[in-house]
């Protein structure tokens, strides 16, 4: 029976003080190829992170609403201890990389960060 979600020893808590949200529209979205080398890239890059608490990488559903924007090819969802932590996630070498691995990939890229209420 497959598990759909995180075993114990892997989990992070999620850190209300910093979201980061990243939507990704590739060049290519149909290109099986080029999805499978962002998804390898990206993949690397959060396990190689040391200050992205937890992440989370989706793709759009078939939206059943006009409120629903499902343009993008790649949402990316990362919570970090603090907008300071998530300064230093943009310079660590781990980011860096994949943004020379992938940024052939995409043509646009829109970043939503927020701050919790009450931190």
């Amino acid at each position: 029976m497959a598990s759909y979600c995180q075993e114990n020893q892997t989990m992070k808590n999620f850190d209300p003080a910093f979201v980061h949200t990243v939507f990704f529209w590739l060049n290519n979205p149909d290109n099986d190829t080029d999805r499978s080398k962002f998804e390898t890239s990206l993949g690397k890059f959060l396990k190689n992170s040391d200050f992205a608490k937890t992440n989370f990488i989706g793709t759009p559903p078939s939206a059943s609403r006009d409120v629903v924007d499902g343009s993008f090819t790649y949402s990316l969802v990362v919570s970090f201890e603090s907008a300071e932590a998530q300064q230093k996630y943009q310079e660590e070498p781990a980011h860096l990389l994949f943004i020379e691995e992938s940024s052939n990939l995409w043509n646009k890229v829109i970043v939503y960060d927020s701050m919790g209420i009450g931190n």
